[in-house]
């Protein structure tokens, strides 16, 4: 331990006093420290300090007569709760707690109780922080916020490529610039870890942080929003937030996680357009990326990338600057509050202005801006610009309030020619003419509400007043404008409002249930856990569920063999799902309550994890083997593919796999039950078929002649080769063969009253629906839309080649509404239906 020799003073009795008040005497020893080098007492200089018995700060000109003892100078070793010794404390750290003022009290604490090996981190937030937060911010703050950043960056991946200046500058600090000091860091570390626990980069945390975490707590952009340099609860509460609050938000999230960010901005665009605010995120390298508004799954791309290349160093207004806690000689200039200058910054301007984009000669840069002109409110708005001929030049569509008010849908045209755009949101519609007179030239076109003639139209104009309501007069298909024939464009514009309003309502009733993970059905319960592995694609995250062994025994088995599944498989994209079974009979991945769960887990996942409905895949082993084998086949119109390992069929058939990949994996060892002598009569009977059928039955059996019932995780094979199907829910043909667990749906057929064993057969060819087989059904709906056959024509349906019906189908907001609801399946809308009666066989003839 190092000793430091110190200058002190000592107050002792009523020595040397003039006060003769009695309450100001002191008789016991007070122990002040001064800074190396500081007397204790100059001529026109109040000696400063801080007195270590009482943690109170002092000053000369209000303990004068104390100093009268000056002369007697002790040489004496001080140390410090928990050992610090004061070598450890430099200089400006009781300058900063002579700045704090009554509330050194709070930083005094902080540092006896921070712990040893994060004194550095604490010593830099009191060197660096502002005087106003030396004055407010308590112990309890501090020193979560020491331990927790600490946590995270010791426990990142990426722990060992983010240098300790990093670490201190950009994952440390508590606060970004002038917004209320909250409390955020444990809370945002519980909520946000786990949604980073499977990137293996600060770029892929910071990407998954910036798609997932606004609709989480709820926060979207809007200039309505209270004030602009809000705190991140400040943005919670209020739900709403500018770029500057979402910026703020989405970096302590990310510093929360262990990935070093900060605030970067301009104070005013290039073009005096206004100012706005970012984040960079540090990997190997500073990147950037506009906080609640992710590009897929990359950074260093955003709407106002050309419009910071334009910035200029030449003039401070035009410039970038990124906040540094560290103190700089360069302070950031916030345009919400000139004034303060207590926000340090660097200047990042030439990273945004090198490989300036250059405008072609004789070209300019135009901005179309489209908002009601009722509200005022931006719109996302069609737009063709057309030259006088009427050839096409560009097609495009405005940002609404969803998007910062400086971003604009930006085309670059002709200097000098004369165009028209044609805007369109809805059912307003708006021609404007112009001349692309120079860069940067702003159209705005107000949109008028017009009455709308077109029955078409009003009825989506209806439903989406409808869905923006209360909603308390009962579901969509009891509306009177739900049974209005629509155009193929208003039907695909009803779909999308329809699934955004699903999705809505599925994020807010059922976040609890996510969150618990666990669902709930009558009586039983599926608790499921999951984690997520690679970078999603762009059409969305893949979901593998997977079904554990045991059965038959009592619950603590199962929940073991829960355990093991959940580690079992990891693909290397995707959602891994491992499901609790409900109950823990033999036959628990049988029943039909599975089914219903397994629908309400994907129905889940597609919202709160931007699943790919497209790319559902289904595997098990040993009793989950068995599970695969029955829900494989009667749940076929759900899953890319499924995987067998290790289990047995009992009663289950594969005939309705025909547009489903299937694999088993087998131990050829594997002789209870017979596991591995039915997994070869399935071999067969899926060459038989595919025999038969040569487009359908895809399938790969495996058979491991050496391995018992575990194969060792050779059976691990089937993920990459599942993972190379993709589902195709309307395909041209299907096989729907029930089983004793009936469906009432199945791809494009509805069965209202479904039979055990019951089976069809059908087909789609050009405008014909055939009914290749039907057995025990005598009535079947046939979905259809748009990109099956053309709607605005007659359709034919045929029962054993002979016709049946020839009819013209309308579009309809029910259908799409009811198919939405049946599945919470974006793809599995379908906006036209007929319902048809199948004679007897012998009556067709």
């Amino acid at each position: 331990m190092k000793a430091s020799r110190w200058r002190v003073w000592a107050q002792m009795g009523s020595m040397g006093w003039r006060d003769p008040a009695p309450e100001t005497l002191y008789p016991d020893l007070q122990i002040g420290l001064l800074p190396r080098g500081r007397r204790a007492y100059s001529p026109g200089r109040p000696p400063q300090g801080r007195l270590l018995n009482s943690g109170q700060n002092f000053r000369g000109d209000s303990m004068k007569h104390a100093f009268l003892l000056t002369p007697l100078l002790l040489s004496m070793v001080v140390l410090l709760p928990g050992g610090e010794t004061l070598d450890d404390r430099p200089g400006w750290v009781l300058e900063a707690l002579q700045r704090a003022g009554e509330n050194g009290r709070q930083l005094e604490t902080a540092l006896t109780k921070v712990k040893p090996e994060q004194q550095r981190g604490l010593h830099f937030l009191l060197e660096n922080m502002p005087d106003g937060d030396l004055r407010t911010l308590d112990s309890g703050l501090l020193l979560e916020n020491v331990e927790f950043a600490y946590r995270a960056w010791e426990n990142s991946p990426w722990k060992e490529r983010i240098t300790e200046d990093l670490f201190l500058n950009h994952i440390l600090p508590y606060a970004n610039i002038n917004e209320r000091r909250d409390r955020w860091r444990k809370d945002f570390f519980d909520r946000f870890m786990p949604l980073v626990s499977a990137a293996k980069t600060p770029s892929e945390a910071a990407v998954i942080l910036n798609q997932k975490i606004f609709p989480m707590v709820k926060v979207k952009y809007s200039t309505q929003r209270p004030k602009p340099d809000q705190s991140p609860y400040e943005s919670i509460e209020a739900g709403t937030a500018s770029c500057t609050g979402l910026s703020v938000l989405l970096i302590d999230a990310c510093r929360a996680v262990g990935v070093p960010a900060r605030f970067v901005g301009t104070p005013l665009w290039s073009d005096g357009s206004g100012n706005h605010s970012w984040v960079e995120i540090w990997d190997d390298g500073w990147h950037f990326t506009g906080a609640a508004e992710a590009t897929g799954d990359v950074l260093d791309r955003a709407w106002f990338t050309d419009r910071a290349s334009k910035a200029s160093r030449e003039d401070p207004r035009n410039g970038i600057y990124a906040v540094s806690f560290k103190r700089t000689p360069q302070r950031f200039p916030m345009v919400w509050n000139p004034d303060a200058d207590f926000i340090h910054a660097v200047d990042v301007t030439d990273r945004y202005t090198e490989g300036v984009k250059k405008i072609p000669e004789g070209k300019a840069e135009v901005r179309f801006r489209a908002y009601l002109a009722e509200t005022g409110d931006r719109c996302r708005a069609e737009v063709v610009v057309l030259q006088e001929s009427g050839e096409i030049l560009y097609e495009g569509t405005t940002r609404d309030e969803r998007f910062d008010a400086n971003d604009h849908l930006t085309v670059i045209l002709p200097i000098g020619s004369a165009l028209v755009a044609s805007v369109k949101f809805g059912d307003l519609d708006q021609q404007v003419a112009f001349i692309v007179n120079g860069d940067e030239q702003l159209i705005e076109v107000p949109l008028e509400k017009q009455e709308v003639t077109d029955p078409s139209g009003r009825a989506v104009a209806s439903l989406e007043k409808y869905l923006a309501g209360s909603r308390s007069d009962g579901s969509i298909e009891t509306r009177d404008f739900s049974k209005v024939p629509l155009s193929r464009e208003d039907a695909d514009r009803a779909a999308r409002a329809i699934w955004q309003d699903h999705a809505a309502r599925i994020m807010e009733s059922r976040s609890a249930e996510m969150k618990a993970r666990v669902i709930e059905m009558g009586s039983l319960k599926m608790p499921f856990s999951y984690t997520v592995h690679g970078d999603p694609p762009v059409t969305g995250r893949s979901l593998w569920i997977s079904l554990h062994g045991g059965g038959g025994a009592p619950a603590k088995v199962n929940d073991q063999q829960w355990e093991n599944q959940k580690r079992l498989y990891q693909p290397e994209e995707g959602v891994y799902l491992a499901p609790r079974a409900p109950t823990n009979s033999w036959n628990m991945w049988h029943q039909a309550n599975v089914d219903d769960f397994l629908d309400r887990i994907i129905e889940n996942l597609i919202v709160f994890e931007q699943v790919d409905p497209n790319h559902v895949y289904l595997l098990g082993y040993s009793a989950g083997g068995d599970g695969v084998y029955q829900v494989g086949p009667r749940m076929a119109d759900r899953w890319a593919a499924a995987a067998m390992m290790a289990g047995h069929p009992n009663d289950a058939r594969p005939d309705s796999l025909r547009n489903t990949a299937f694999t088993i994996h087998i131990g050829g060892k594997d002789n209870p039950y017979n596991r591995n002598g039915v997994a070869r009569e399935w071999q067969q009977k899926l060459a038989d078929l595919q025999d038969a059928d040569p487009e359908g039955y895809r399938h790969w059996v495996k058979i491991y002649e050496e391995k018992g019932h575990w194969m060792d995780s050779e059976d691990s094979a089937a993920l990459p080769w599942m993972a190379q199907h993709t589902r195709n829910l309307r395909p041209e043909k299907l096989v729907w063969q029930q089983d004793d667990v009936t469906h009432d749906r199945f791809y494009w057929l509805e069965e209202k009253d479904p039979k055990p064993r019951s089976r069809v057969v059908a087909e789609i060819d050009g405008q014909k629906v055939r009914i290749l087989e039907a057995e025990g059904v005598t009535k079947l709906t046939i979905l259809l839309d748009d990109s099956m056959l053309n709607l605005d024509e007659p359709v034919f349906f045929e029962k054993d080649g002979r016709p049946l019906y020839e009819c013209s189908i309308d579009r309809t907001i029910a259908t799409i509404a009811r198919t939405m609801k049946d599945r919470g399946d974006p793809i599995g809308m379908f906006s036209a239906e007929v319902t048809v009666e199948i004679p007897e066989k012998e009556n067709s003839e």
